[in-house]
């Protein structure tokens, strides 16, 4: 009886370290930090400090650094996840094509000019996305045209994390 449960012990012991080992492979390199007043599994941006927050519990979040929508750009509300995209071609909208006329009609997924990076979570109807970026130097920054950007590895993290009709709150 006595090896019964030591050997149960020992492998609850395991599991637990397992268990917390995944979890941290699972947001290596990213902030996990106080946050609270949001549902667990929302993901809340900030544009004004230009993070993006997945909510985790009622006490805290990953935190990822994003670059955010430029003056006269930047959008506010509430939104759901509608499509997930890996490697996703992208076609640039009108107002894009206005002032980039040379861009072509579309840029296949993959593609080193693809400004989509390695996934997209999109969001009201295609018209904005959290994504990739082709300019990793642009996280931080003001300067997308509404569009969310993260690191192409944290944008695949994100994306593991969600699912179809996760919420989105997007704030000053």
């Amino acid at each position: 009886m006595i090896k019964r449960t030591a050997l149960f012990v020992a492998f609850l012991l395991v599991w637990v370290l397992l268990t917390a080992v995944m979890a941290q492979a699972s947001t290596r390199g990213h902030d996990i930090v106080a946050f609270s007043g949001f549902r667990p599994g929302t993901i809340v941006v900030k544009t004004s400090e230009r993070r993006l927050y997945f909510v985790i519990d009622r006490r805290r979040a990953v935190r990822f650094p994003v670059g955010v929508g430029r003056k006269g750009k930047t959008w506010t509300g509430r939104a759901r996840i509608e499509g997930k995209f890996v490697k996703p071609a992208w076609a640039p909208p009108d107002d894009i094509r206005r002032e980039q006329p040379n861009l072509p009609k579309v840029i296949a997924g993959g593609a080193d000019n693809n400004p989509m990076g390695a996934a997209a979570l999109t969001l009201l109807g295609g018209d904005y996305a959290i994504h990739g970026t082709n300019r990793p130097e642009s996280i931080g920054g003001f300067v997308s045209y509404g569009c969310i950007r993260m690191h192409n590895h944290d944008i695949r993290t994100l994306y593991r994390m969600v699912d179809i009709g996760t919420p989105v709150i997007v704030e000053r």
